[in-house]
């Protein structure tokens, strides 16, 4: 069994997210590009198809009214992707699948990483380190006239410097939030960082869309990644605390479809923590409960049905990747679905 239990939380904020890093790993995408015109996006997406309505309903963040233009797409041939995978229910899933499947390392997927806060605290302590060692090896210098004391340089600079490693802990003890803020943006120079963190959120907007579950807005920037999703019903649910079975199971699958991406391509998965806790939220919203052997299967069975759909499409997920990166909008994301070949 692989998946750590996980603690339980307060009732879902709203709207709900997926991925906030989603790996704690912050990252951005700052490529200036000029905004396309309702007139361009409506023309290009087909003759005679009209995509004001959609666009209306996704800036008003009304999700009946968005599914209602999806649905009038579909029908009229266009929007053919959407919500066109069929309800599956879960099944007894094994670790052997997922490799099977194609996902590295399968049996290490819920082991929170530590590759980002490892490499942070290391250059700091090994940067303050060295140059702790370097400034005790001036020659003391006298800074009476400047201070009106005096002061030996060679002693009191390294431990000035030695002192930050201990301020940078004492920062993360009791601001968390500012080292991880520090880490997000060390872990930039990571050459992976950018497309790691476009595959990990094109995957959540691709396989919501897939299943039917409108999205009305998303975020590559630093320490902003997410994928929004609208679905008033679905709401309704979670506050109540009465996710039924099929429910679930469409959340758990577009929560772990993240993890999923990363798990094909690389060996090691970055950004599963906020993936697999708001995958336990929703199980924490469920009637009736899950057994925690019922909760590892159904992570497990998640991750193989979104490996699944994500190379059963991956033309598109690369399409819809290219479109992110781009800061394309929520309508230009869904053309480039709809447009992969």
């Amino acid at each position: 069994m692989w998946m750590t239990t996980m603690a339980n939380s307060s009732l879902l904020p709203k709207p709900y997210y997926y991925h906030n890093f989603h790996y704690q790993h912050q990252r951005c995408f700052k490529i200036n590009l000029p905004k396309w015109t309702t007139s361009t996006r409506a023309s290009s997406a087909a003759p005679g198809v009209d995509l004001n309505t959609l666009e209306f309903a996704i800036s008003k963040k009304d999700s009946d009214a968005v599914k209602e233009a999806l649905n009038q797409l579909s029908e009229v041939g266009w929007a053919k992707k959407w919500s066109s995978q069929p309800y599956v229910s879960r099944r007894t899933t094994s670790l052997r699948e997922l490799t099977s499947l194609g996902i590295k390392n399968s049996e290490n997927l819920a082991i929170p990483s530590v590759r980002n806060d490892a490499a942070f605290l290391f250059t700091v302590v090994g940067t303050t380190g060295f140059l702790a060692v370097l400034a005790g090896q001036l020659p003391g210098v006298s800074l009476a006239h400047l201070c009106f004391a005096l002061y030996d340089w060679g002693f009191f600079v390294p431990y000035l410097i030695g002192s930050i490693s201990l301020v940078v802990l004492a920062v993360g003890s009791i601001s968390p939030g500012l080292l991880q803020a520090a880490i997000g943006s060390f872990s930039t120079l990571f050459p992976d960082y950018q497309e790691r963190i476009a595959r990990h959120e094109a995957a959540h907007f691709l396989i919501a869309y897939l299943l039917g579950l409108p999205i009305f807005d998303y975020s590559l920037d630093i320490g902003k990644e997410h994928v929004n999703l609208i679905d008033e019903r679905l709401e309704k649910l979670i506050y109540s605390g009465q996710l039924d079975a099929k429910e679930l199971d469409r959340l758990a699958v577009v929560s772990m479809a993240g993890l999923a991406a990363e798990g094909l391509t690389y060996d090691k998965v970055v950004g599963q923590s906020a993936d697999l806790f708001s995958l336990q939220r929703f199980i924490n919203r469920t009637k009736p409960p899950l057994s925690k052997d019922q909760q590892q299967n159904l992570t497990r069975w998640a991750v193989l049905f979104a490996a699944s759909l994500l190379k059963n499409n991956k033309v598109t997920h690369e399409a819809l990747m290219a479109a992110m990166t781009k800061k394309a909008s929520v309508l230009e994301c869904i053309r480039a679905i709809e447009n992969a070949a």
